[in-house]
């Protein structure tokens, strides 16, 4: 069940954490609530850093290919210089932030807007990944979601790397990494597992009804 707060005064600030693994619907999740704002009538903006430009140079875009339009900024501190007449702001992608992004967050919600978080919270080694721990301690609320094992089909909160490469920044799709369950990981590389997903189909036959 995914917790999306809404019954606070229109001055309070607050700062929600969506969190999880690749492929787990972070972005999604931002969109969809980001779009529920807009539909209210209030005014978002959604950033995310430069540094991600896998779909797009400026819009957000999740792996479903669901789009908004956004923002890059370099550092942190940019948000604020362009956030200042925005009521909801959207970050993307957190954990390429550094740990300024912290005080970011909390500047803005002092500030009585309403901060939505977005990003991975373990790295490929599965270790928790730059400024995400800090972020998840000061939010009020928070969301973790789950990809599908590529390997078990078990829910999956791991990123598995599996094309060789030691950085931890590796920003990547498909190629790069798989969901894995934390019985299924194996840090820090493992050949690709998944298998492709069968098309969905409808059994449409007519199936005989017996009438006394």
């Amino acid at each position: 069940m995914i917790h999306e707060p809404s019954l606070f005064p229109n001055t309070a600030g607050w700062i929600e954490v969506i969190c999880g693994g690749m492929f787990s619907g972070k972005t999604e999740e931002l969109i969809r609530r980001a779009k529920r704002a807009h539909i209210a009538g209030q005014e978002i903006i959604i950033v995310k850093p430069s540094l991600d430009n896998r779909y797009s140079e400026s819009d957000v875009v999740s792996h479903n290919e669901t789009a908004m339009p956004g923002l890059t900024v370099d550092t942190a501190d940019q948000i604020i210089l362009l956030t200042s007449s925005a009521k909801v702001v959207c970050i993307d992608e957190a954990q390429f932030f550094d740990e300024r992004i912290v005080e970011v967050a909390n500047q803005l919600a002092n500030e009585g807007k309403r901060v939505i978080i977005a990003g991975l919270d373990m790295d490929y080694l599965g270790r928790p990944f730059g400024p995400m721990p800090l972020l998840l301690a000061i939010a009020e609320h928070v969301t973790k979601l789950h990809a599908i094992c590529a390997e078990s089909g078990m829910p999956a909160n791991f990123s598995q790397r599996i094309t060789p490469a030691e950085e931890q920044i590796l920003v990547g799709e498909k190629e790069a990494y798989e969901p894995r369950a934390r019985h299924c990981f194996r840090p820090p590389l493992d050949q690709k597992r998944g298998k492709p997903i069968r098309p969905l189909t409808w059994n449409n036959s007519k199936q005989s009804i017996n009438r006394d």
